[in-house]
């Protein structure tokens, strides 16, 4: 492994001076993006719609495209999926990320264009890696394998060259031969559409396995983890996996997780936190000492902010990021390499750092309370959760909250 971790050595020393010259120029690193992912669509049919190849600035960009939400983008994805072409990025547009359980209450279908998996998503992927070992410079992840738990959703067909799945099974699909070679389980396992044959197969090979470092949403990790010290009768995950130093997770807070994690893990590892959505790849924790998350801001994205007092207002006023404040919820507004295109994605977060920018998932656009005035957010929920739970010892398996009208 000596050859590999000197490559990579040499990957993480050049990735890390870009992730400081973004760190030192945000606004100049976002601005200049903007204009070349406007250059690139200005020969699409949305492009000539708002008349990208005159668009110079960015406040005429927010004046002349509208924002938008799925409602809006959907009409363009049907046309997409049935196969027409050059009609919000100037890519092929072939994969489709499925999302469910949305605020709209029905499957979203995200386009992926190749620039997005491998400027966003793959970047994204190869950042976690160096961000930790940039972290940890004696860390022994290559010594062995990867686990990837992913959704339960194979690779599934709108038309012959056209494919939709859950992200994590789209990223699966593509991942380059270097990736795949130290990634367990094999990828027809890892990508079966029956949870509970997906479940235990993964369970009984994996634990056979040296896995150096976990991936995946906590709620789904934590029920494979589960499965497996039901497998092979060990106390702890710790007595099957003896080189076991990383779990890189997302998709949920891990609040709730932190007691089941470190008692069912039995010793002490590293939580590298990342934000990944269908619609990109924004933010990982770069420093292992904090709890939030650095906004990534080379990956094809441009963000604008909504003050979240503005998200019902018939046109809410975005704010850019040299103008966001710390400790203020906003909804985020993405322009991307995938033609999304001032799209609103109905995640809320909070800047907790300016210098560099850092940000924590405080909640959605529509999961909240604010029945009398409270302005309830999840973050609030989540919080409040984790101190019963630390008092108490209690575990939550699941929780509903609402509005108490009193008599």
């Amino acid at each position: 492994m000596g050859v590999l971790n000197s490559i990579f050595s040499w990957i993480i020393k050049k990735r890390i001076h870009q992730i400081e010259l973004f760190i030192k120029y945000p606004h100049d690193v976002q601005k200049e993006l903007l204009m070349r992912l406007i250059s690139s669509a200005k020969e699409t049919e949305w492009g000539k719609q708002y008349n990208y190849a005159s668009i110079n600035d960015i406040k005429t960009y927010k004046e002349r495209v509208p924002l938008q939400t799925y409602k809006e983008l959907n009409p363009y994805v049907k046309r997409l999926k049935a196969g027409e072409q050059n009609i919000l990025w100037n890519q092929e547009i072939k994969w489709f990320a499925k999302s469910s359980g949305t605020t709209e209450g029905a499957s979203k279908f995200i386009p992926v264009s190749k620039a997005s998996l491998e400027d966003c998503h793959y970047k994204g992927g190869k950042d976690m890696l160096s961000l930790y070992y940039h972290n940890r410079p004696n860390s022994n992840l290559f010594s062995g394998k990867s686990l990837v738990v992913g959704g339960s959703s194979q690779i599934n067909h709108f038309s012959s060259d056209s494919y939709y799945g859950d992200l994590s099974a789209i990223i699966i699909k593509n991942l380059p031969f270097w990736v795949e070679y130290r990634r367990t389980p094999e990828q027809a396992i890892a990508l079966l559409d029956n949870w509970e044959e997906k479940l235990e197969k993964m369970a009984r090979i994996t634990s056979e396995e040296d896995v150096t470092n976990l991936s995946g949403v906590p709620s789904w990790t934590l029920v494979l983890l589960q499965k497996i010290i039901e497998i092979t009768g060990k106390q702890t995950i710790s007595e099957v996996w003896p080189n076991l130093e990383l779990f890189m997770h997302g998709g949920v807070s891990f609040l709730p997780y932190t007691n089941q994690y470190k008692n069912i893990i039995g010793k002490n590892i590293d939580y590298l936190e990342t934000y990944n959505a269908s619609e990109g790849f924004f933010g990982i924790r770069d420093e292992l000492s904090r709890d939030d998350m650095l906004l990534m801001l080379d990956y094809g994205i441009y963000y604008e902010f909504i003050p979240l007092h503005e998200i019902s207002s018939e046109k809410p006023i975005t704010v850019e990021l040299e103008e966001v404040k710390i400790g203020i919820d906003y909804a985020i507004v993405i322009s991307t390499n995938a033609g999304l295109w001032r799209y609103i994605i109905g995640d809320v977060v909070k800047f907790t750092s300016l210098n560099p920018y850092r940000i924590k998932v405080s909640g959605r656009t529509k999961q909240f309370i604010n029945a009398f005035g409270e302005e309830l957010i999840i973050e609030n929920v989540e919080q409040a959760l984790k101190t019963a739970c630390d008092i108490t010892r209690a575990i939550v398996s699941e929780f509903t909250v609402a509005p108490r009208f009193m008599p």
